[in-house]
C-alpha cells in the first residue's frame, strides 16, 4: 500500500511506443530521452529495427524499456505454422482491430495460439538481457480480456511487475482539446469497462500501474500546447503520458494513421518550455522501473 506522501506527490512517466519499428522511431525515442522528458519506451520485439533499438537501449541504461505486445497490426514472433489462425502469409496480424478483438474473445480455439505467441514475445524480450519495466500492448491489446487473462497467468514466470492501465480522465482531456470529441467519448466508455474489469485482477496479482494516463484519447496529437495544459493541472499520484514521438520514415508511415503528428510530439517532448513547467511544478520524472522498485 502506498503512503499518503506517495499518493499526494506528482510523479510522471513519459513514454513512447513502437521502439524497434523503424530507424526513424528509434532515433526519435533516443532524442526525446537524451534531450527531453522521455523516461520509458515500449519495445516491439518483432520490429524491423529492433536490433538498432537494443543498441540504443544498452547505450542509455536510464531509459526504461517495456514490452509493446503486438497481436494486431504488426509482425508475429512465431511462424504461420505455429499460429495459423492469427497471421497471414506475410506473418502479419490483422489490421482490423475491432474484428480481431471479437475473434479473440469469441473463438476459444485461438487462445492456445495467442498464449504461444505471447510467450514467444516475452521470451524474445528476456533474451535481450534488458530489465522488463512493464508490459503494454499495441492499440492497447493487452487490455483485451482474453489477452489480459493470459498475461496475468504468465506474469510470475516472466517477471511482469507492472502493466499500463489506460485510465484517462476524459473530462480533463476534453477541457484541454475537443478534437474528435465524439471518438473520445466512445473510447472512454469502452476503456472504462475494460479498466473496471482489469484493475481488481491486477491488484490481486500484485501488479503495479499508474494512477492515471494521458495519450489514449489524444493519440498522435500530443502537442506542446496539449501537454502544457495537462502538466499545469496534473493530478496527484503517478501519471503516464504516452506518445508516438519519432521521426517519420516509410516504415512508421506504413503502420501509423495519417493524422499522427509524430514529429510534432517529438518537438513537444524536447521543448524547453515543457521542461521548465515540469521543474517549476516539482513533478518527478520516473520510469516504470521506479514504479515497481
Amino acid at each position: 500500500m502506498r503512503s499518503s506522501r506517495e499518493r499526494e506527490a506528482r510523479r510522471l512517466i513519459v513514454s513512447a511506443d513502437d521502439f524497434g519499428l523503424s530507424p526513424g522511431v528509434n532515433r526519435g525515442i533516443v532524442q526525446a530521452h537524451v534531450k527531453g522528458l522521455l523516461t520509458n519506451a515500449s519495445l516491439m520485439v518483432n520490429g524491423p529495427a529492433v536490433a538498432e533499438a537494443l543498441e540504443f537501449a544498452r547505450a542509455h541504461p536510464r531509459l526504461g524499456v517495456g514490452l509493446h505486445l503486438v497481436l494486431l497490426q504488426g509482425r508475429a514472433a512465431l511462424s504461420r505454422s505455429d499460429i495459423p489462425d492469427l497471421v497471414d502469409e506475410r506473418n502479419e496480424f490483422s489490421r482490423k482491430p475491432v474484428a480481431t478483438g471479437v475473434r479473440y474473445f469469441f473463438l476459444p480455439q485461438l487462445r492456445p495460439q495467442l498464449e504461444r505467441e505471447i510467450r514467444a514475445q516475452l521470451e524474445k524480450f528476456l533474451a535481450t538481457g534488458l530489465r522488463l519495466s512493464h508490459v503494454d500492448g499495441h492499440l492497447n491489446i493487452h487490455m483485451h480480456p482474453t489477452v489480459l487473462e493470459i498475461l496475468l497467468r504468465l506474469a510470475p514466470h516472466y517477471g511482469i511487475r507492472a502493466l499500463r492501465l489506460p485510465r484517462e480522465p476524459v473530462g480533463l482531456t476534453l477541457r484541454v482539446s475537443l478534437w474528435q470529441w465524439w471518438r473520445k467519448l466512445g473510447e472512454a466508455l469502452t476503456f472504462r469497462a475494460l479498466v473496471a474489469h482489469a484493475r481488481p485482477k491486477l491488484d490481486a496479482a500484485g501488479l503495479r500501474y499508474p494512477d492515471q494516463l494521458f495519450g489514449l484519447h489524444q493519440s498522435g496529437r500530443m502537442t506542446e500546447e496539449y501537454l502544457a495544459a495537462i502538466l499545469r493541472c496534473l493530478p496527484p499520484g503517478t501519471t503516464e503520458v504516452y506518445t508516438h514521438a519519432s521521426f517519420l520514415d516509410a516504415e512508421s508511415a506504413r503502420w501509423r494513421p495519417p493524422h499522427y503528428d509524430c514529429e510534432g510530439e517529438l518537438r513537444a517532448l524536447t521543448s524547453p518550455r515543457l521542461r521548465a513547467l515540469v521543474d517549476a511544478a516539482g513533478i518527478e520524472l520516473i520510469s516504470y522501473s521506479q514504479l515497481t522498485a
